[in-house]
């Protein structure tokens, strides 16, 4: 974990529909998208995070790396928020490294309600603590050894290497720098929430001056609207999903099935935002709301989200200032961006 490879990497995104991967390079400040892809992953094979079907997600990885045409065999990954410890700790700054992980080691019992053989976890140091000059606060984090060998495992399958395994909530702050052209004043002092509505999952994460505050998952997502067309139109779930794919459905679609749904995707962003404030003494309004995931490309959503939080919401895209390699499908990739946040976080962890 918080690793750093030497190679070019590639960010592979495991989520609980598809696996997402990204290789960026960098010349000068310039950042390129050298490959990208998206494979959709069978029914049930990753369930409220966990892999259940190493083979099936296996297999996408490949079947998107053979898309990608990307060569990269170092790769990054990530644990969900939810199945991941974190604890930012203080330590006298005058400790060794060494010094230093063996009291880590020592203190993390205290910290993790698991026996420490069954957990993976490392540290990373943050910097002079605010609250003592004399000591520097470090980053814990720790997660069952299965959720982490379970996403290895499927990399070394596919034939890769994983060199990286980080936390999915801090792949979204390592990729918010290349959000902040989309906000006033570049982000800076500004309170942002991104919030990302995923297949079934939708996640609130929000950042001050870039760094994460708070992360909360809820149960909601894309695949209720699929299930709504599947019901609506006495569709095969892979059927609906095609035909929303392809947006080829009846005149009635929008009326009967979509708008609804977006009204419901209205609901789940202003309750997770309520939540938020109801839980935090010292932030009570947002300056800024950035979507992202699948849904955040369903057309007028960001309108109505504006209007019912009276908060500026735009639409993230985290490529908006690179450039794009010739292997790359402009049309395709602006289309898939707001869903590859995790994946552009993780992919450049290569330069960070």
């Amino acid at each position: 974990m918080f690793g750093k490879s030497s190679q070019s990497l590639l960010g592979i995104d495991i989520s609980s529909s598809v696996v997402k991967v990204l290789e960026l390079s960098k010349k000068g400040d310039k950042y390129i998208v050298e490959s990208y892809a998206v494979e959709p992953l069978s029914e049930n094979a990753v369930v409220d995070s966990g892999i259940e079907n190493k083979e099936d997600v296996a297999s996408a990885i490949r079947r998107a790396l053979k898309q990608s045409g990307s060569k990269a065999k170092d790769t990054a990954v990530a644990v969900p928020a939810n199945a991941t410890i974190t604890k930012v700790l203080s330590y006298p700054a005058d400790l060794s490294e060494r010094e230093m992980e063996e009291q880590i080691l020592l203190d993390a019992e205290s910290h993790i309600p698991y026996p420490i053989e069954e957990v993976r976890l490392d540290f990373e140091i943050l910097g002079p603590s605010e609250s003592d000059e004399n000591a520097v606060d470090v980053l814990l984090a720790a997660s069952r050894s299965e959720n982490v060998d379970a996403r290895t495992d499927v990399i070394e399958m596919a034939g890769l290497k994983p060199k990286v395994v980080d936390v999915e909530a801090y792949t979204i702050e390592n990729a918010f720098p290349f959000l902040t052209s989309q906000l006033p004043l570049n982000g800076q002092g500004l309170t942002v929430a991104v919030v990302d509505i995923g297949a079934t999952v939708t996640t609130l994460h929000v950042l001050v001056d870039g760094k994460i505050v708070f992360t909360r998952e809820q149960a909601f997502g894309g695949k209720m609207l699929t299930d709504n067309i599947s019901q609506h139109y006495g569709m095969s779930s892979q059927e609906a999903g095609q035909a929303k794919k392809e947006n080829n459905l009846p005149d009635d679609y929008g009326p009967k099935v979509l708008d609804p749904f977006k009204q419901l995707m209205v609901a789940t962003v202003t309750r997770a935002l309520q939540f938020f404030f109801s839980t935090s003494t010292q932030y009570h309004s947002i300056d800024h709301i950035l979507l992202a995931g699948g849904c955040a490309s369903i057309q007028g959503v960001d309108s109505l989200i504006e209007s019912e939080t009276n908060t500026t919401t735009t639409i993230a895209n985290p490529f908006v200032d690179m450039s794009l390699s010739s292997k790359v499908s402009i049309s395709a990739l602006n289309r898939d961006a707001p869903s590859m946040l995790i994946a552009c976080g993780l992919a450049i962890r290569n330069f960070s």
